[in-house]
């Protein structure tokens, strides 16, 4: 298995524009999270052949992000998380290097398990503050009134967009993910996969999800800022993400034998 092999079997997919993209943006939905080896990547390419397009912008079907996370200096969002409470949010800086643009998002995952998200076109200043008009966009939609947020990670990866052939479902495939702190440590995680299917409602039919399955693939819930604050910051609770960090091993063995048999 190599990145190139990933690229070139996603070649073969038909492209779809930003433009009609739009037709399922789900900024309110259901998601639907798999973990699973990377190695799995180019077969299971194949078997969605047909039923997916794949986003394609200036000739590129793979595009690199960056997002980095806002939090309380006691991680309140981090606890919201772990802790299981089923109103939380997230505050974010989202970076899409493939077209320069950079995005302040607040996501909530409501009590009715549905992901809701609200954006605007921000970043952070020079000095890794929110300027005036960020910090009014997440007091609109963050209940807690006056929160001191602060930059506490970076999250980079590659990220492939898969749409329908029915515009009713989105599917997003990251890879090569890697965290650093703002101190500069740095861990990362080569040999995952994290799909995320994303559905106005539950996907009991979806493509992906029945290819998944095929392969033994189960849903489980995977926060990147939760896994990455646990490593890089070592916050109390880290004990609760155990079986995450199970799976993520299990992963990597699978991996290593895959790669070095």
């Amino acid at each position: 298995m190599s990145i190139p092999e990933i690229i070139k079997v996603l070649d073969s997919f038909q492209p779809v524009g930003l433009d009609e993209m739009d037709n399922v943006r789900l900024m309110d939905r259901i998601d639907t999270k798999f973990v699973l080896s990377i190695t799995k990547m180019p077969e299971m390419l194949l078997s969605l052949d047909g039923a997916y397009m794949a986003l394609e912008i200036n000739g590129s079907k793979v595009f690199s992000y960056k997002t980095t996370y806002l939090d309380t200096v006691d991680y309140m969002f981090y606890n919201q998380h772990i802790t299981g409470r089923i109103q939380r949010e997230k505050v974010r800086y989202r970076n899409y290097e493939n077209t320069g643009t950079t995005f302040l998002e607040v996501k909530k995952r409501t009590n009715k398990n549905r992901t809701v998200k609200w954006r605007i076109e921000n970043d952070l200043t020079s000095d890794n503050l929110c300027d005036a008009k960020a910090s009014q966009f997440i007091q609109e939609y963050v209940p807690q009134k006056s929160l001191l947020l602060e930059p506490v990670l970076v999250n980079n990866f590659k990220r492939i967009t898969l749409v329908s052939s029915e515009f009713n479902e989105r599917v997003t495939i990251d890879y090569d993910l890697s965290f650093n702190d703002m101190k500069g440590n740095i861990t990362g995680f080569p040999f995952l996969a994290i799909i995320e299917l994303k559905r106005k409602g539950f996907a009991s039919r979806s493509p992906v999800g029945n290819i998944l399955k095929e392969y033994s693939v189960h849903p489980t819930g995977f926060s990147k800022y939760c896994i990455g604050t646990s490593i890089l910051h070592n916050p109390p609770r880290k004990n609760i993400l155990k079986s995450k960090f199970l799976l993520i091993n299990k992963i990597e063995n699978e991996y290593n034998r895959s790669v070095y048999a």
